[in-house]
Parts: C-alpha cells; sequence; structure tokens
C-alpha cells in the first residue's frame, strides 16, 4: 500500500546552517502558520521538515476516514528503504517524539482516577506534598494506603510509615564507645564547624579532654583554624591543621592513641569537582575514616539530593550517615526526610541552634516525623490548603486528564494511518512475531501488566510458572537445564545498587533460553563475604528443586560451588555443572596424583568443524574422573574439556573446563554441547538492564511495583534473545523495523544489538496498544 499523494507532496524539506535559518526558510515558503514535524542535525546542517496547518488538517481527516483494521500479512513486507517518500520518516519521528509524553500522560490519568475514587489519598498527598517531600516518595507511600479511610486514620498510616522508613542511629553509647576517626563534611555553611564543636563537646563529656582530639583541612576560610582553635581551648582539646593527604596521614598517625578524632572539612558545593579529591584524601588514609554528611534543613529538596549524590561515592567507603543542621531554620523539614529514606543515609544527631553543646541531640524517628507537619501546619503562605484544593477538584482534574489522554491516543492513531505503509509492516511483523516460537504473545500480555497498578507481583510469578511450565513440556527431551547469573543494577533515582540473581530456563534440545521464572534483589551494599547469597547457584538451586517441571532440572553454574553445598546437593540428589578455571587443584582418580585441571593427561575425540568468531575451526572434548584437592569435597567429579583449534594451523584457539556431578548415562559431547549453551545464553542475563529501562527502572525505595517490573523484564529478555538468535528473512527484516523504531537503525550490514532489539520491542508493543481500537 503506497503514501497517500496529499501527504507525500505537501511535506518540505528545509537545510541551513542553523536552526534560525531554517526556520525562517520554512516560514518564508509556507508562512507564518507552518508546522514543524521533524528537526534534526545532518552532515549539511539543520534539517526542517514542515507542512502547511490546511495540509496537516487534510491528512487527519483522510486518516480519520481510513478503514479502522489493518490488513493481516503472512509474511512480513520488506523494510522502508533509505529512497522512501519524507512524508513515512517525517510521522515515524512524530511517532517516536508523542511516546514519552503520551506515557506519561496516562501515568498522570492512572493516578488521578485513584484520587477519584478516594478523594482522601489526594488530600493526604497534598500534606505531604506540603510538608516537603517529594511526590515520588508520597505517591509509593499512599499506594499502601486502605481504602475508606477518614483524614486522622490516613495521617496516622503515613505518620507510622514514616517512622518506620526513617533510618536513624540510635545506640549513641555505642557510637561513642566505638570510637574512631569522624570526618564532617558537607557545602559551605552548612555548620561544620560549630556542630564539630558540639560533637566534641559531648566526647569530652562521655570520656574525658584526653582521648579526644580536632583535625581541620579548612585553609580557604580566613579564620576558620582560630574558630576551631578557640573551641578547642575552651574544652582544653588538642587542634591540628593539615593541608593534604600526607599531612593528614602523618597527624592521624600520632593521634593514634586518641580514641576519637573530629575532622572538620572544607565546605565545598556539591557542583565542585574539588569535592571527590577531598574524598579521596580522607579515604587513602590507613586510618578508616568514616564520614558523615551534614544536611541543611533550609535547603530545598532537589538541592539536598544533590548534596547526596555528590558526597556520598568516592574511593574508599560510602557515607557513615548524616547530621541535620539548622532545623530550627525550616519551614518544610519533610525534604530532609524524605532525602534520608530514599538514600537509606542514617540519622545520628540533629543540630537546631548555635549554642555548644545543647543545640545537638540524638535523632529520635517519632519527633522527626511529627516535626515536619507541625513545621507545615506553621507555614500557610507557600502551602496549597483544604480551601485551595477543594475534593472535588480531584474528579475535575481526573476528567480532564482523561479528555486529554483520549485526544493524544486519536492524534496517534491517526499519524499511524497517515503512513499506511509503516502501519502495515507492524501489524505484519506482529502477525510473524505471535506466529513464531518466541513466547511474543505471552511478552506482551505481561508489558500490559506493568502498566496495572491492579496486579501485583505475586500474579505475576504465578503467570510466569505457568508459562515456563508449558515450555518445557513442549521444548525439553528429558532435561531442563538451568543457567544461573547475577546482573548488578541500579536504581533510576540516587544511587543505590541492587544484585540481582536468577534462573534462565535453556532447552537440552537447542539451548534457547525458555522461561525466567523468578528473580531475587538483594542490596549490593549490605553483601560481605559471610553472605550466602555470593555463593552462586545458592538461591536459585534452593527455589528450583521445590518446583516440578515433569523434567530432571541441571544446574548450569558460572563458577564453582562451595565444597559444603556440593555435598548438600549431592545428598538432595541435585545435577549441576560448573565452569572450572584451569588452575583448580584436584587428584586424578585413574593415577590418584595431584595436580591441576591443565596438568591433566587427556585424550580428546575426533575433532569436528565449527565456526568459532568467525572463523573456521575444530573443536573437541574429552573427560576425566577427578576428585577436588578440598577438605571434605565430593569424589567421583566428572571433568568436562573442550578444545577449539584453528582449522588450518591447528594452533589452540580456546580451552574450557567443567566439572559437572552428572553419572555416565549422559553422553560427553551431550555434557559438552549444554556446557557450549550455557555459555553462549549468559549475555541473555545482561540483557535485564535494558528491560527494567524500557518498563520504568527500580525506582526508589519503598516502590510497590519494582519486583513485578524486574519479573516481566526477565522474561521478556527471553523473546528478544530468541528474536535476536532466529534464522530467515521474516527474522531479518523484524529486527530492522524494530530498529528503526528506536531510531538507531543497523548500519553497514552490521547485527541489530540486543539492547537496541529490546527498546524495538519495547516501542513496538505501545504501537500496538495505540492501533488496537
Amino acid at each position: 500500500m503506497n503514501i497517500p499523494t496529499d501527504v507525500r507532496t505537501s511535506a518540505r524539506k528545509f537545510v541551513a546552517p542553523t536552526s534560525r535559518e531554517a526556520l525562517r526558510l520554512a516560514r518564508q515558503a509556507l508562512g507564518d502558520e507552518a508546522i514543524v514535524l521533524t528537526n534534526r542535525a545532518t552532515a549539511d546542517g539543520v534539517e526542517i521538515v514542515a507542512m502547511v496547518q490546511e495540509d496537516v488538517e487534510e491528512v487527519r481527516a483522510s486518516a480519520a476516514a481510513a478503514p479502522q483494521a489493518l490488513p493481516a500479512a503472512a509474511a512480513v513486507p520488506a523494510p522502508v528503504s533509505a529512497a522512501a517518500p519524507l512524508a513515512a520518516d517525517s510521522v515515524l519521528g512524530e511517532l517516536h517524539s508523542m511516546r514519552c509524553m503520551i506515557e506519561e500522560q496516562l501515568a498522570g490519568v492512572a493516578w488521578n482516577e485513584k484520587q477519584r475514587r478516594d478523594p482522601m489519598r489526594g488530600r493526604l498527598l497534598r500534606t505531604l506534598l506540603g510538608a516537603g517531600f517529594s511526590a515520588r516518595l508520597s505517591k509509593a507511600m499512599l499506594e499502601h494506603l486502605p481504602t475508606g479511610q477518614s483524614y486522622a486514620q490516613g495521617m496516622a498510616f503515613v505518620r507510622s510509615e514514616l517512622i518506620r522508613t526513617l533510618p536513624v542511629h540510635e545506640d549513641e553509647d555505642a557510637l561513642l564507645a566505638q570510637g574512631g576517626v569522624y570526618a564532617l563534611m558537607g557545602p559551605t555553611g552548612v555548620g561544620k564547624t560549630t556542630t564539630t564543636a558540639k560533637l566534641a563537646a559531648r566526647c569530652v563529656m562521655r570520656f574525658g579532654a584526653d582521648k579526644l582530639a580536632l583535625v581541620t583541612t579548612d585553609s580557604y576560610r580566613i579564620g576558620a583554624y582560630e574558630q576551631l582553635r578557640i573551641y578547642g581551648q575552651i574544652l582544653n582539646v588538642p587542634v591540628y591543621a593539615v593541608k593534604d593527604a600526607a599531612d593528614l596521614h602523618l597527624v592521624l598517625q600520632d593521634l593514634r592513641d586518641k580514641h576519637m578524632v573530629l575532622i572538620d572539612t572544607v565546605g565545598m558545593s556539591q557542583r565542585d569537582r574539588a569535592v571527590s579529591d577531598q574524598i579521596a584524601m580522607l579515604c587513602s588514609s590507613q586510618r578508616p575514616v568514616k564520614r558523615l554528611l551534614l544536611l541543611n534543613a533550609t535547603s530545598h529538596g532537589d538541592t539536598l539530593n544533590e548534596v547526596v549524590h555528590a558526597y556520598r561515592h568516592g574511593s574508599g567507603s560510602d557515607l557513615a550517615g548524616c547530621i541535620f543542621t539548622k532545623v530550627d531554620e525550616a519551614t518544610h523539614p519533610g525534604a530532609l526526610i524524605d532525602t534520608v529514606i530514599r538514600h537509606r543515609l542514617p540519622v545520628h544527631y540533629v543540630s537546631s541552634g548555635q549554642k555548644v553543646p545543647e543545640n545537638l541531640m540524638r535523632a529520635d524517628r517519632a519527633q522527626l516525623v511529627d516535626s515536619a507537619f507541625q513545621a507545615n501546619s506553621r507555614s500557610a503562605l507557600f502551602v496549597p490548603g483544604e480551601g485551595d484544593l477543594q475534593d472535588g477538584s480531584a474528579n475535575a482534574e481526573a476528567s480532564a486528564a482523561h479528555a486529554e489522554a483520549e485526544r493524544q491516543r486519536l492524534q496517534y492513531r491517526q499519524l499511524i494511518r497517515a503512513m499506511a505503509h509503516d502501519a502495515q509492516e507492524v501489524a505484519a511483523a506482529a502477525s510473524a512475531l505471535a506466529a513464531a516460537p518466541l513466547g511474543f504473545e505471552q511478552a506482551r500480555a505481561l508489558w500490559r501488566q506493568a502498566a496495572d497498578e491492579d496486579v501485583g507481583h505475586k500474579a505475576v510469578l504465578q503467570a510466569l510458572m505457568a508459562h515456563a511450565a508449558s515450555e518445557v513440556a513442549a521444548s525439553c527431551d528429558t532435561h531442563v537445564l538451568a543457567l544461573s547469573g547475577q546482573v548488578g543494577l541500579k536504581s533510576d533515582e540516587g544511587s543505590d545498587a541492587y544484585q540481582c540473581q536468577g534462573s534462565l530456563l535453556l532447552s537440552d534440545r537447542g539451548g534457547l533460553p525458555l522461561a525466567a521464572p523468578n528473580q531475587w534483589l538483594s542490596t549490593a551494599a549490605t553483601r560481605n563475604a559471610t553472605d550466602p547469597t555470593r555463593k552462586p547457584g545458592v538461591r536459585q538451586v534452593q527455589w528450583l528443586r521445590q518446583q516440578d517441571f515433569g523434567k530432571a532440572v541441571v544446574h548450569m553454574l558460572p563458577r564453582l560451588p562451595a565444597a559444603e553445598l556440593m555435598l548438600q546437593w549431592q545428598v538432595q540428589r541435585q545435577q549441576w555443572m560448573a565452569r572450572a578455571p584451569g588452575s583448580t587443584a584436584v587428584s586424578d582418580a585413574r593415577t590418584g596424583e595431584y595436580a591441576t585441571l591443565t596438568g591433566l593427561d587427556f585424550s580428546f575425540d575426533d575433532p569436528r568443524a565449527v565456526v568459532f568468531k568467525g572463523r573456521a575451526a575444530l573443536q573437541s572434548v574429552a573427560q576425566a574422573q577427578v576428585t577436588l584437592r578440598t577438605d571434605g569435597g565430593p569424589p567421583g567429579l566428572r571433568c568436562v574439556v573442550t578444545r577449539v583449534t584453528d582449522a588450518r594451523s591447528h594452533k589452540v584457539l580456546a580451552q574450557s573446563y567443567a566439572l559437572t556431578n552428572i553419572g555416565r548415562d549422559i553422553p560427553l559431547q551431550r555434557l559438552a554441547q549444554w556446557q557450549c549453551w550455557a555459555a553462549e545464553a549468559e549475555p541473555c542475563l545482561r540483557l535485564l538492564r535494558q528491560g527494567l529501562g524500557v518498563l520504568g527502572g527500580l525506582g526508589e525505595a519503598g516502590d510497590p511495583h519494582m519486583m513485578k517490573r524486574l519479573l516481566i523484564a526477565g522474561q521478556v529478555t527471553t523473546t528478544v534473545w530468541r528474536l535476536l538468535q532466529a534464522d530467515g528473512d521474516w527474522a531479518v527484516r523484524t529486527r530492522a523495523l524494530l530498529a528503526q523504531l528506536t531510531g538507531r537503525p543497523a548500519r553497514n550490514g552490521r547485527p541489530v544489538s540486543g539492547n537496541v532489539l529490546y527498546a524495538g520491542v519495547g516501542k513496538l508493543f505501545f504501537l500496538l496498544e495505540a492501533l488496537d481500537t
């Protein structure tokens, strides 16, 4: 089907060195009422595509009169070439630019609809916003609010939630008894020197002046050292000044007998590049320096967020906590509480005046939360009251938002139908994807549930388990391969780091990923050497052994598990196969001699032709019976070694080792194939990052739909990966179309990357929703 002639002829392109010159040419040719469709930079300058207002209305009218149903196609037609009419590219670019705007509008509609059904929720939201809390945290908290609550009950719920989630260091005795070196950091004027004196006074009263020393790094501010020295004289505490890391190291060495050392640092703007240098100086000391960040209660929430981001991470450890300052001057202290909740930054003390040491108190959860709303009640000039926003306004806002969303949807459909060729191509691609064994329809159904706030992660988990059982039954012969892996993730707001662990079920018939039935999320900062989640496959094996897929499960591990786990799994009859380094110490079951895997004498079978990194190669496999040289290690493991050599020179290109407890009933060639498939599928796990971005990201702490998005992103990853590996002209054309939808088409015959393909699938889902009447 061709693009209508009026669309092809009415759109005009103007190229000029600058945007202003290109706009001038467009207005000169089409008049002041010209509508700009696209604006992009090219090698020749700035290119603008514009149409006359009357032509746009005619296009929309003709599009509205077009048939509602799109023609189905058995095969995907050829993608739009570089010589396709300009209007098709223009309208497609317009579709891309509108996508984010429509998604934001629909998200607002969903929230306004909740307010319409429960007006009290909107009143509570206004109260939280008036107290200084961010909209994101406020909405996430009110997600858990039961419906039908009175305002008093709702406020009690909000208060209890804030008290529960507010991180506070409550044990001052333990803090002072532990001692150590503490550096007080923060922007200029936040009150570091005064707070240092207040802390010093508390320490002197606790264990005497001879156990404390003060240090300042502030050599920039006039009188900074003198101010701290005066405090030191009053408290009878020595004060030292340092200029650089070498000075700091020497001073801390001299003060190693002091129970506590307090460092008053130089104040710097959070946007100053020297902040990282200051953090590096403190972290380079051989004596550990714990950093406390001072947060100004009078600062705006965005400013506080910027300060935490700038001062949080350095070359050493993370921040130990924070201290609130100038709380007595704050009108909306809710921003402080919001910041520490989102960043999980423990509050140590609260400073509320200039008096030393009286105006420094231990942080109290209930008192801090109550102060946020008490301050709000005292300041009514910039805080919306109930008289300003009546409950009935929520209904009006919701209705207006619905009308705007419907208008946007209609405009979106009209633009799509104005470019009938691309619309037909999108529909045909969707038909081809649904017909292929990729799990496309399941992925699309999950994508819809990601935006449905009434669907929780437990319902998604049940759907994933049912899908996994169906895929295993249809695509596996005797075994299902469970590939275990870990992916590092970061939240979109703040700098929270997470570790995602999950299992990817692979077919023992072809090695393609079938399902990702579950994911586990842990905070990376809390993990340590004794954390059991560091051991590969622990959570995955424990969870999978409770499931029944109708086939034997083989756990494919990225590295060797601990000896005690091997023995435990042996008792539980769990089959596993793990990649092992060549330096692994073993004893040869045939000779009883100790050796490493690389030192064993293997008899390789006849090589077979393969392709290795794009060139012809030969692959051969061998095996040996070994025992790990560890205390309590399981006996009788099979070592499977795979060697790849150059087809011409017979030079060894690669050699890999794997250990397994699987018996001789599974042939060597099959085990080697399983290990090869597992290695090839590992990049599929890393696509989870891209999937989370398409679905909205991890969000902040307390986000009720974080786990649901994680589960959905994992399953859609299997569909994207199978499409990435699919053969045939239809697959090539579909990948090209999806890349075109992202605005990043493949060039010079290069294959489409997995990240681009994932983004394209997300855009395709959105287009199909817009086309669905």
